[in-house]
């Protein structure tokens, strides 16, 4: 942005006409608008923007000239392209994304659907996700469908209707709203959901490795019988979280399934089904609620890790920083890598083809306190 800044000396009210032309002149010769006049006397000057108009006087083409140049839309000359690129680098100019957008026939935008942005899961996600859009010129637009499974396809359609490309994060809609969408033909990338047969790329954490790693775990602890607090019924997350528990039973692990769902007050009133079961280790669907139900243990007398372990899924819990606080085992993966990788995928969707293989991203366990083997009392 180019600006100039007159001192009142010599613009302001009491200057001489001399001194007003000067300053003039020196303006238009720097391709800006003199601030000299009667808002001159203020503290610094006003600013304004360089607008195209300024670039194509300063490189002596017209403003159509610059809009193909800068846009990519049609051959120009080269001797005109290099002094557009001349006059854009001297006045500082800065190309208006979203009108390059359209005039290429893009809304120079991506759209993000997720399920709960109160849950500190998705904020690493979001933050690449932006960062790979900057990197390509790219705006983000995010809705939240607040769990709610009936809104998603509405919300997708919404985002379609004014984005290049959709992201659409942990959707609980059903496979026949996917589908639909699919047919649309438009670029539409999944995160955390796979669904066999359906042409459209997606990138997910591996849950059924990362709990099966878990099962491991427990298993060389001695655990036997293990509770899981379920999370969402529609997340497709939570059905291969559940698919490796059904296969536990390798491991010498019976696990029995309770509802439950995402947050620590969900994970708090659940803790009340868990010690009517005969049970040595609770899994949850995430951190939160594994807060909560271990919490709610606490206060009834069980301790945690010695009268029951408590572990965790995704590695999002506030808590483990503060002092004093129990780490909590769980098991994480890089939610940063998850969107970059989203993202460069529905970018190359956008500007190439796309390759619809599932990827996976590995999961890792980390052990830490709220997990050990089951005391006596407990067996």
């Amino acid at each position: 942005m180019v600006t100039s800044k007159v001192p009142d000396a010599k613009g302001g009210p009491g200057a001489s006409a001399g001194a007003r032309r000067t300053t003039r002149e020196r303006s238009e010769k720097s391709g800006t608008e003199s601030s000299a006049g009667p808002s001159a006397g203020r503290k610094g000057a006003r600013l304004r923007r360089v607008t195209i108009t300024d670039v194509g006087t300063a490189a002596g083409v017209s403003t159509s000239t610059v809009s193909r140049v800068l846009n990519g839309t049609a051959r120009v000359d080269p001797e005109l392209v290099r002094r557009v690129h001349d006059a854009v680098a001297e006045l500082g100019y800065r190309p208006n994304a979203a009108a390059q957008g359209l005039a290429r026939g893009e809304a120079g935008a991506i759209g993000v659907l997720v399920p709960d942005l109160a849950n500190p899961y998705f904020p690493d996600v979001l933050k690449s996700v932006s960062a790979v859009a900057r990197s390509h010129g790219r705006r983000v637009m995010v809705m939240e469908s607040d769990e709610d499974a009936a809104s998603e396809h509405e919300l997708a359609e919404d985002l379609m209707g004014c984005c290049d490309g959709v992201l659409l994060c942990s959707p609980r809609m059903e496979r026949t709203a996917l589908v639909d969408l699919a047919l649309r033909g438009h670029h539409v990338v999944l995160v955390n959901r796979i669904v066999p047969g359906l042409n459209i790329p997606s990138v997910s954490a591996d849950f059924y490795g990362g709990m099966t790693l878990v099962c491991g775990h427990l298993s060389q602890l001695g655990h036997r019988r293990v509770a899981y607090l379920s999370g969402p019924e529609a997340s497709w997350a939570n059905a291969e979280r559940i698919r490796a528990f059904d296969a536990a039973a390798a491991f010498g692990v019976e696990v029995t399934v309770i509802p439950c769902g995402h947050t620590a007050r969900h994970g708090y009133d659940a803790a009340t089904a868990v010690r009517d079961l005969d049970v040595t280790a609770v899994v949850a669907y995430n951190d939160l609620v594994a807060r909560g139900a271990a919490s709610a243990l606490e206060e009834a007398g069980v301790r945690v890790p010695e009268d029951m372990a408590v572990i965790g899924c995704d590695d999002i819990s506030p808590l483990d920083d503060l002092p004093g606080s129990r780490r909590l085992t769980t098991v994480s993966m890089a939610r940063d890598e998850l969107g970059r990788q989203a993202a460069e995928t529905l970018e190359t969707l956008m500007t190439a083809s796309g390759d619809t293989e599932p990827r996976l991203i590995p999961m890792e366990l980390r052990v830490r306190e709220t997990s050990a083997a089951p005391s006596t009392r407990s067996r």
